[in-house]
This record gives C-alpha cells, structure tokens and sequence, in this order.
C-alpha cells in the first residue's frame, strides 16, 4: 500500500483534493481522445495518400492537438497529468487491438502484444510508485553553512554517500545519480530506477514496433480480401490514427533510448552532459588560474564493461 499512497502522492502533488485528481484524470482522458481522433481526421480527409505519406501529416496534426489540449487548463481549470496521458494512450491502443485487430492476429503474436501491454502498465505502476533515489537534506543546514544550494553544500564534502547527488530543478529533489526529470513519468530518474526507466522505455519501443506490425497486417488483410469498404469506418480510421500515433512514438524514443544506451557505455548522466560546466569534477583546466580555457573531462569513465556492469549493478 505505500507504493500505491506514494504514486497516488504524485498524481496529486499540485491538487488540493480528490476531486481534482479526478478532473485531472479526466482532461487526461479527454487530452488522448482529442489527440487521437485528430490524428484519425488524416486517413479520413486524405485517403488517397499511402500511409507513409500520412505520417509527417499526422505529426503535424498530433502537436497542434496536444498544444490545443494544454489550453483546457484555462477553461477547466485542471491540468492533464502526464502520466495519466501516457496510461491511458496504453489502454487505448490495447483496447483497439483486442476489440479491432485481435481477430486477424495469430496465437503468439496475440499472446505478445497483451503480455507486452500488461508488462508496461506494471512497470508504469513501478516507476511512479517507487523511490528514484532521492536524499533527504534539510534545508536549514544549507542556510547554516551559507551555501546557496544543494549542489554547493556538497562539493567540499567527499563522503561517498554524496557521490553524483544532483538536485532537479523541476522538483527540486536531491536524488543520487540523477539523470533527468522525466514528465511523462512524472518523476526523477535517479540510481534507484534508471533501471527500470530503460526497461520500460525498451518495452514502449517493443510494443509499439509490435502493435504497427500487427495492425498493418489487418490493414494488409481489408486490402487483399476487398473488404477495405465494408468495414466499420470508425474502426478502421482508428487502426490508422494509432499506428501513425505508434509509429510516431518509436520514431523519437528509438533516438532517445541510443542516447541513454550512449550515456551508459560512457558512464555519464543527461544531466552531467548538459551542465557539465556546472560540475567542478567534470571541469579540467589548461592554467589553474585561467578561467577561460575549461575542457570537459569525464572522472567517472572507467571503459565500456565496467560501465555497463555498474549500471548493471550500482555500489
């Protein structure tokens, strides 16, 4: 029950009460059906175009979509929570391949895809409910020592427990071997759950790499058998919208899950790259009074293997 109570602590860290965690949920909901019907508007209003022609259509589309989605806010009142989005995106693609595609799709490849969908509601439940790594500091021995912030407090310090404690800006919590602030998650991916993170990001990939394929064979089957026309339109234009929506998703998480994969090899976090030159330990200077002339030098590169074995299996 505390994984439950600490996701359920997230979900309504910036709502006062249940009833807004409910709105919340709903403009959620409301976001994805908004967001896919637009993109099923682009086999409806172009059905002339291959599906390869639809797809930078569909981009188009979905940003608009999703931008205009975010403008709820300031007639409802209530923010769509991202994590929820990403939920319930899950559930819709599951539903439309059980209750659409399923049909025309094979023992164990129908075994595959509702066991990959299961596995990333799980591990969606798993990311939000766990801890990230975040390290407790009061702020009053910040105030005490006279450093501005936490990164300040501990770079005098060389206790091993501190090693690579970086504070998100977004949340503003300590958390250890903190990569970056993930929004969809709604959570920090810290030593705790980068793990994890990259599980679920492989799976996303998998699953949706799964789902297209599947739903490309139904689309594959209504032409072959000519019964393209006498299919519930609805039905099919949302087989279209969400392979598009699928495909659109691996295009951006292949090249983000290459860059983490990059990170790990080379043993380096998001964060540590981005703000290196916030990092005393990343800074190698030409002349020790200079200033000017700062090179980038990563300490913790101990070679691939060992990179990858203490990702593996952090100390």
């Amino acid at each position: 029950m505390s994984r439950l109570a600490t996701g359920l602590h997230r979900l309504r860290r910036s709502a006062s009460s249940p009833w807004e965690v409910l709105w919340s949920a709903l403009a959620s909901c409301g976001l994805v059906l908004f967001s896919q019907l637009a993109v099923a508007m682009v086999p409806r209003l172009f059905p002339s175009l291959s599906l390869l022609a639809m797809l930078p259509i569909a981009g188009l589309v979905f940003i608009p979509a999703i931008l205009l989605g975010r403008l709820w806010r300031r007639f409802i009142g209530v923010a769509a929570s991202a994590p929820l989005f990403v939920l319930f995106n899950i559930l819709l693609l599951w539903g439309v391949y059980v209750f659409v595609i399923r049909r025309d799709t094979s023992s164990l490849l129908d075994m595959l895809i509702n066991a990959e969908c299961a596995l990333l509601l799980w591990g969606l439940y798993r990311i939000l409910s766990g801890d990230p790594g975040i390290v407790a500091c009061d702020s009053s021995y910040l105030e005490e020592d006279g450093c501005k912030d936490f990164v300040e407090a501990i770079y005098p310090s060389e206790l091993p427990m501190l090693s690579r404690v970086r504070q998100c800006n977004w949340c503003k919590a300590n958390v250890r071997g903190y990569d970056h602030h993930c929004p969809a998650f709604g959570t920090c991916i810290g030593q705790k759950n980068h793990r994890l993170f990259m599980a679920l990001l492989t799976g996303f990939v998998v699953a949706e790499s799964t789902y297209t394929m599947c739903s490309t064979k139904y689309i594959t089957r209504c032409i072959n058998s000519g019964t393209l026309r006498s299919e519930n339109p609805v039905s099919l234009n949302m087989v279209i919208s969400t392979m598009l929506f699928s495909i659109l998703q691996v295009l951006w998480q292949i090249v983000f899950l290459m860059w983490h994969i990059y990170c790990i090899c080379f043993n380096i976090k998001t964060d540590e790259w981005i703000n290196w030159k916030k990092y005393p330990e990343f800074q190698m200077r030409e002349q020790p009074q200079s200033d000017l002339e700062v090179k980038f030098v990563n300490p913790y590169d101990k070679g691939m293997l060992c990179n990858i074995r203490e990702f593996l299996k952090p100390k």
